[in-house]
C-alpha cells in the first residue's frame, strides 16, 4: 500500500524535524542507532538494494513492494521467529510472570511483549486501533488518534471550482493558520480532486487540520499558487508581463504561471473576463487577483479518513516510555514501536524509517535483556 505498490523504504536524509507528536529529542534518541545509512545496509544484506528518487526517496531496485515484504520475512525465518498469522491478539494482562496474551486461538504466557500494530490508518491493513485500547488497558496514555497524510474535502459550494480542476497537479505552497497566527508552511505538489485536494503538499499539512478539530483550536489553510514568493513580488511580475503584452488576454497571461485550467478556475472564482486584454484591466482587479494567487482561502470541510489516510497522528504518549528501549515505564517488559506510539512522520518514507529505528531500540533492548537474564 505504500508508495503506489513500491514501496517508500526510507528517505536520504531524515532527522526528527521530520516528524509531528511526542518530543523531537526522543525521536531524535530513536533515530541516531540506526538510521538510514544502517537501513539502507540492513535491505542490502536481505537481498533489497534500494535507489533515489524524487525528494529524496529510496525505493527497491525492483520497483516490487512485494520483494520488500518477502525479503524480511525470509530473514525473520532464517532468524527462527515463529509466525502465527491466522490468529488475533484479543487482550494483553498483566500475571505474576509477565503478560498473558489472548487471541483467537488460545492464550500464551511472555515474560515480554512488544506492540507493534501501527495506528488506525488503513484499516484493511488490520491497524484498527486495537493496539491503543491494549496499552490503554494496560494503564497507558493515549494522546486521541486522528488521521494523518489524508485527502482533504473541499466545500463544494466554494468559490474556486475543485472539480472542474479535477486531476490536475501543480507546486503549491499550503500555509496552516492557527489561532491567527502562522503555523506552519509546507511547499509541494497539490493534486486537484473530484472530491477537493490530495498530493504532497495537501497530505503533509492534513494532520495539522484534522488535530484542530480534535483540539478545537481555530484553523485555516490558505494557498499560495506561486510558492515561495510574496504578494509583492507576484504583483511585481504580473506588471512585468502585463506591460510587455498589453493586448494579450487575461487567461492567456495567467495561463503562463499557471495551469490554464486552474487560471480560468480562478478567473471565474473572481468573476474576471479571461478574453479581457490585460491593458484594459484595473489596479483593483490586478490586486485582487495577485492576493488570489498568493493567499486563496482553502474551504476544507473533511478528510476522506482512515481508509485512506497514510498514518496515525496520536498514540501512546511518549513521556510513558523509556526512550533508550522504548519499554514502557507503565508495565515494564511492555514495549512499543511504530505507529502505535505519538509519533508521525511527513510524506517520503520518513514512517518507515521511524518503524525500522523504533523496532531496533526495541529488539536492542529485547536482546541486551535476554544476555542478563541468561
Amino acid at each position: 500500500m505504500s508508495g503506489g505498490t513500491r514501496c517508500n523504504v526510507t528517505n536520504v536524509r531524515v532527522t526528527e524535524h521530520d516528524f509531528h507528536g511526542g518530543s523531537r529529542a526522543v525521536v531524535r534518541r530513536v533515530l541516531r542507532p540506526f538510521g538510514v545509512a544502517q537501513t539502507v545496509d540492513f535491505f542490502r544484506e536481505i537481498g533489497v538494494s534500494l535507489h533515489e528518487e524524487s525528494d529524496g526517496k529510496l525505493f527497491p531496485d525492483s520497483g516490487r513492494a512485494r520483494d520488500v515484504l518477502e525479503a524480511l520475512l525470509r530473514e525473520a525465518e532464517r532468524c527462527g521467529v515463529e509466525r502465527r498469522d491466522s490468529c488475533r491478539v484479543l487482550g494483553i494482562g498483566r500475571d505474576d510472570g509477565g503478560f498473558t496474551v489472548r487471541t483467537s486461538d488460545t492464550a500464551f504466557s511472555a515474560t515480554s511483549v512488544v506492540l507493534a500494530t501501527g495506528g488506525q490508518s488503513l484499516p484493511k491493513s488490520g491497524s484498527d486501533g486495537a493496539g491503543f485500547a491494549m496499552a490503554r488497558a494496560l494503564g497507558h496514555t493515549i494522546v486521541p488518534p486522528v488521521p494523518a497524510l489524508v485527502p482533504m474535502l473541499l466545500d463544494a459550494a466554494g468559490a474556486l471550482s475543485h472539480a472542474a480542476m479535477s486531476g490536475v497537479s501543480h507546486p503549491s505552497e499550503i500555509t496552516v493558520w492557527l489561532n491567527g497566527k502562522v503555523d506552519v508552511r509546507v511547499r509541494g505538489s497539490l493534486l486537484w480532486t473530484h472530491f477537493g485536494i490530495s498530493g504532497p503538499a495537501a497530505l503533509d499539512v492534513s494532520r495539522h487540520w484534522t488535530r484542530a478539530q480534535q483540539t478545537g483550536d481555530p484553523i485555516r489553510l490558505t494557498l499560495n499558487l506561486c510558492p515561495g514568493e510574496s504578494f509583492e513580488a507576484v504583483d511585481t511580475r504580473i506588471i512585468a508581463l502585463w506591460a510587455e503584452r498589453p493586448k494579450a488576454s487575461l487567461l492567456t497571461l495567467l495561463s503562463t504561471l499557471l495551469p490554464a485550467t486552474v487560471a480560468q478556475a480562478l478567473l471565474s472564482a473572481l468573476a474576471l473576463d479571461g478574453h479581457a486584454a490585460v491593458g484594459t484591466t484595473t489596479r483593483d482587479a490586478r490586486r485582487r487577483l495577485v492576493h488570489a494567487l498568493t493567499e486563496w482561502t482553502l474551504p476544507v470541510v473533511g478528510t476522506r479518513g482512515y481508509t485512506y489516510a497514510e498514518v496515525t497522528a496520536g498514540g501512546v504518549t511518549l513521556s510513558e516510555v523509556d526512550p533508550g528501549s522504548l519499554e514502557s515505564r507503565v508495565q515494564p517488559g511492555l514495549y512499543f514501536a511504530g505507529e502505535v506510539l505519538d509519533v508521525d512522520g511527513r510524506l517520503g518514507g520518513f514512517n518507515f524509517q521511524w518503524a525500522w529505528s523504533s523496532a531496533h531500540t526495541v529488539a536492542t533492548a529485547l536482546a541486551r535483556s535476554a544476555r542478563t537474564s541468561s
